[in-house]
């Protein structure tokens, strides 16, 4: 932002936004990034899961998904202490589950013994019924602002069926990369 003659300058901390800053939001408003659910256990037995907007596949060799979890999240220091980390990636029909892992509080409600799920690797919970799910353990965390990126090694998952209505994988593997796999 550029300043005129006559504003009052800015510092640290002030809660004005940049126009970059504004930008972003108006332009991330108008997305429609798909949603998964980040479930942990920790060493010491808690477990904890979340619903979670910011995700992506970040490697295909080795295969590994990023998602952030919110530091204000009661599942940040579950997914913190975890060793191994479950993304589960959901179907316009699991509206139920996102709203149980994202309108209800690990800090109120044992969201576990409201949904159907199963041990997985490293005794991760691994959701029933939902699109699909990877699990592997932690291969990095990085802190990105008032979210953590949990890198996560997909040794273990399974799927009901691939992505419909999106430019997917299918779409395009007759496409060469411009670089080296």
């Amino acid at each position: 932002m550029t300043q005129k003659s006559g504003d009052t300058p800015r510092t640290p901390g002030d809660n004005l936004m940049t126009d970059g800053e504004a930008a972003l939001h108006k332009l991330a408003a108008g997305l429609d990034p798909p949603m998964v659910i980040v479930t942990a256990r920790a060493p010491d037995g808690r477990r904890s899961g979340c619903l979670v907007g910011f995700s992506t596949q970040c490697s295909i060799h080795p295969a590994r998904v990023l998602a952030c979890i919110s530091k204000a999240n009661h599942t940040f220091p579950v997914a913190t202490a975890a060793p191994v980390l479950a993304v589960h990636f959901l179907g316009d029909d699991d509206r139920g589950l996102a709203e149980l892992f994202g309108g209800e509080t690990g800090d109120e409600v044992d969201k576990f013994e409201r949904c159907s799920w199963r041990p997985g690797p490293g005794g991760v919970p691994v959701l029933d019924g939902v699109k699909g799910w990877v699990a592997g353990p932690v291969a990095g965390r990085f802190d990105v602002g008032d979210h953590v990126a949990h890198v996560v090694e997909a040794e273990a998952g399974g799927y009901e069926e691939p992505a419909a209505d999106q430019l997917g994988f299918q779409d395009v593997k007759d496409v060469e990369p411009g670089h080296e796999p």
